[in-house]
């Protein structure tokens, strides 16, 4: 079975930071690519960017690319998001994801098989 696990999740002044990081457990990190999405209330949920194994390569969403950055460590089996410059339009419920399959783009939703309990990051203006 596969677990994912975030934390580091919280409450931040905008323009503050806040790290991430999702605890993968089983078989998953032989996944190709790992990801970050977040869903605020009354949105869907939106892809925030993803990495992949083989390259390092990252993806972001236009939301956050400047601002946010993933790293990954096969060693201890944890993904990171790291949240710089925040702003109250980060708050969301933010999810780790993996078991990547392909026929899916990276920022599909659809592309992930596991999925994390989410951890909350609340922005206050």
């Amino acid at each position: 079975q596969v677990q994912l696990v975030e934390s580091g999740g919280g409450l931040v002044q905008a323009g503050g930071s806040l790290r991430l990081s999702c605890a993968a457990s089983g078989r998953t990190f032989s996944s190709d690519a790992m990801g970050w999405f977040r869903q605020a209330p009354g949105k869907e949920r939106e892809f925030v960017g993803c990495i992949r194994r083989s390259a390092g390569s990252t993806y972001y969403g236009d939301s956050v690319k400047g601002r946010f950055s993933i790293s990954r460590d096969d060693a201890k089996n944890t993904v990171s998001l790291q949240m710089n410059s925040l702003k109250p339009e980060d708050t969301a419920v933010y999810y780790c994801a993996a078991g990547y399959r392909g026929g899916y783009a990276y920022t599909n939703e659809q592309a992930y098989a596991y999925w994390g309990q989410g951890t909350q990051v609340t922005v206050s203006s």
